[in-house]
């Protein structure tokens, strides 16, 4: 059980790596694809482009930090246990 604990160390920072990611990067591209879109349908080139990147900026700086709180609080869960063995 240690030899698999120890091989698989870097799995856990790999998966917040990438989930910390996905927030910065999908809403981003979302907010660009979506404002392109309706400039184009309503002929308001940049506007709609810049307010959907800038609405998309917050959802992705409110989920990093969701996700950052839950994080935290993981590794205080684990600390506290760890204290207590």
């Amino acid at each position: 059980m240690s030899e698999e604990k120890n091989n698989n160390w870097w799995q856990k920072g790999v998966e917040v790596f990438l989930r910390l990611s996905a927030w910065i990067a999908i809403p981003v591209v979302i907010g660009a694809f979506l404002g392109k879109w309706l400039d184009k349908k309503f002929n308001t080139e940049p506007w709609l482009f810049l307010v959907s990147i800038g609405l998309m900026f917050f959802l992705s700086m409110f989920g990093l930090i969701k996700e950052t709180v839950k994080e935290f609080k993981t590794l205080d869960k684990k600390e506290n246990k760890d204290e207590r063995s």
